[in-house]
């Protein structure tokens, strides 16, 4: 019930940048207004084997055991890896994305050969090292639903070359897209959020030329008028236009550390006030905003960055100081306190 409630109200942002020293970082919010996602922090060694999920509510499908260890981040339940890293510095993380997903019906046949939706992104993990291996395995699988009442989800893969990947499942049909702008939001499709980018030709950086016009002298008010225009709500189709202006006009940064700050300074704009997704008198009062957390991937240096609702504190687990061939499995909260910390200054 839990994971329907949440794939019914979540949102996540997606964004891309690389540093003058060729480093890729790719960043992403992940958003649900409802409640407390528990999200944890896992790290998953070298042959540690799971088993998927099926609409049974039992982990009685696939089975599948790691050749790559790999650090995620979960939502709800520790098997349920939205965003990671592995060893090999390939990225794999899941985007909400409602009713334009359809998988394949659910056969007990293929039980076997089946995979939830939501481990998609640790068996991937686990299982490829690069771009190319993701496009020809995930093809040998059959991805299906959970829960009926849960909506799809779509998914972005990375990898060390800077190449990036959308995987969408429609009409239950697997289709890749080149992701050459880096961004990725949620419904629509991600061709039609390629196409809506045109609709707004006329944003550019920087101000507005002064002009006359039916006798009256137009003038800016202050910086950036010449992004005039630019959509300011939390809807998937403005959030990405926004991501994509944003990320175009971000100065190159010197380092992949200097890119994995800026990008979570861009995905500050991002943060959505936990209130707004609801009518007026239904707002959940325990949790102190709708994002949940963002995260920022170093795959070139095997580096995955997190901040959280609760501490704005950025954290980072280096993947290179981890032996994967003899580290336990570990599931962690993220937040050991749930409580924004605040330094006193005394001057």
């Amino acid at each position: 019930m839990l994971v329907a409630a949440w794939l019914t109200a979540g949102a996540c942002t997606g964004i891309t940048l690389t540093s003058a020293d060729s480093c890729t970082v790719v960043a992403r919010t992940i958003e649900w207004g409802g409640s407390n996602l528990n999200s944890q922090y896992v790290v998953v060694p070298r042959g540690y084997s799971e088993q998927s999920f099926t609409p049974s509510g039992k982990a009685d499908g696939m089975k599948f055991t790691a050749r790559y260890g790999y650090v995620g981040l979960s939502v709800e339940q520790k098997e349920f890896v939205a965003e990671g890293i592995n060893e090999a510095g390939l990225s794999a993380g899941l985007f909400y994305f409602p009713n334009y997903g359809e998988y394949e019906a659910y056969s007990e046949a293929e039980k076997e050969h089946s995979i939830a939706d939501l481990q998609l992104v640790p068996w991937v993990l686990g299982q490829c090292a690069t771009v190319d291996e993701v496009m020809v395995a995930v093809r040998q699988l059959h991805v299906v639903t959970i829960d009926p009442r849960a909506s799809t989800v779509h998914w972005r893969f990375a990898d060390v070359s800077g190449r990036q990947v959308v995987l969408e499942i429609v009409g239950g049909e697997m289709r890749f897209y080149e992701n050459t702008v880096g961004v990725l939001t949620n419904s629509p499709g991600f061709e039609w959020h390629l196409t809506n980018l045109n609709n707004y030709v006329n944003l550019y950086p920087g101000s507005a030329p002064v002009h006359e016009l039916g006798g009256a002298r137009l003038a800016q008010f202050g910086a950036g008028s010449g992004m005039l225009g630019l959509p300011g709500d939390v809807t998937p189709p403005s959030r990405f236009v926004r991501a994509y202006f944003y990320q175009a006009t971000a100065p190159v940064q010197a380092s992949a550390q200097d890119a994995v700050l800026a990008a979570f300074q861009i995905l500050n704009n991002f943060d959505i006030p936990v209130g707004v997704e609801f009518k007026q008198g239904e707002v959940p009062s325990d949790i102190p905003s709708a994002t949940q957390w963002t995260s920022a991937t170093d795959m070139t240096n095997r580096k995955i960055y997190f901040r959280t609702m609760y501490d704005s504190r950025i954290r980072c687990i280096d993947l290179r100081g981890i032996d994967f061939s003899r580290t336990g499995y570990k599931a962690a909260p993220l937040d050991a306190v749930k409580r924004q910390p605040i330094e006193e200054v005394k001057p």
